[in-house]
């Protein structure tokens, strides 16, 4: 006789709070270099360039700066693999305290994206009010380009989802430079998702999200240059919480 049991771990906990290791920036490594850890996550991007990576800053609480460089579409993420599907593992939660220096020439994700490789690329890419999928993406987004390029946006785009427009998905809170905010959504294995700024419930949508057992994603929070200054994002914390897939 067979006997089906869910006797293990259940519950799937990634935290950081960035006080311990760090990937300096001017490290000028390969970006394909393995072993660029920070605590339970990766970190990824342009990392051969000596202006791209993280680096600990001396900050009540223990923040990082996640450094992206000075080229259009180049930068870093600190997050999971690819390995967390909506319709397995849901609800997922990905969470972030994070803040701005300066609100200009960049672009912050805080969320779950179907790539996480050598390189990585910013997931949505954004000009005046339309938003355009690069890879499938459900989170927050901050991008310079918008037409609202200082408000935190809440795009959720799979595969049936090319565009969509920034005023439909634009959230009622503008980010503030030097000061933090936390974001986190939510994805529950029905397709429904849920959007938190500080607390605040901005956005719902039920059944929206075309997942099927094949879509997985990675969480986490990136960031990426849009021009030639350099773009950054100073990070509090990351959180990524999901249920074990317990398909024999």
């Amino acid at each position: 006789m067979s006997i089906t049991g869910q006797s293990g771990v259940g519950r799937i906990i990634l935290f950081n709070d960035f006080c311990g290791p760090e990937i300096p920036v001017a490290n000028l490594e390969a970006a394909t270099t393995p072993g660029h850890l920070s605590g339970p996550f990766k970190v990824t991007g342009d990392l051969v360039e000596a202006d791209t990576g993280i680096v600990g800053l001396s900050k009540s609480s223990g923040y990082v700066r996640i450094s992206g460089n000075d080229e259009d579409g180049k930068g870093v993420f600190v997050g999971t693999e690819v390995v967390f599907s909506p319709t397995l593992n849901g609800t997922m939660v990905c969470e972030c305290r994070l803040e701005l220096q300066a609100l200009t020439t960049r672009v912050v994700f805080v969320g779950f994206m179907a790539t996480n490789a050598d390189d990585v690329a910013e997931p949505i890419t954004s000009t005046g009010t339309t938003c355009t999928r690069v890879c499938n993406a459900v989170g927050f987004l901050l991008d310079s380009q918008l037409t609202a390029g200082t408000y935190w946006h809440m795009p959720y785009m799979l595969a049936t989802t090319s565009t969509q427009t920034s005023t439909s998905i634009v959230s009622k809170q503008a980010a503030v430079a030097a000061e933090s905010d936390v974001l986190r959504v939510e994805v529950d294995s029905d397709g429904g998702a849920r959007w938190f700024i500080n607390g605040v419930l901005e956005q719902t949508v039920k059944t929206a999200l075309a997942a099927t057992p094949a879509t997985l994603m990675a969480a986490g929070v990136g960031c990426w240059g849009t021009a030639v200054a350099v773009a950054d994002a100073d990070v509090d914390y990351l959180l990524v919480e999901a249920n074990r897939d317990w398909t024999r």
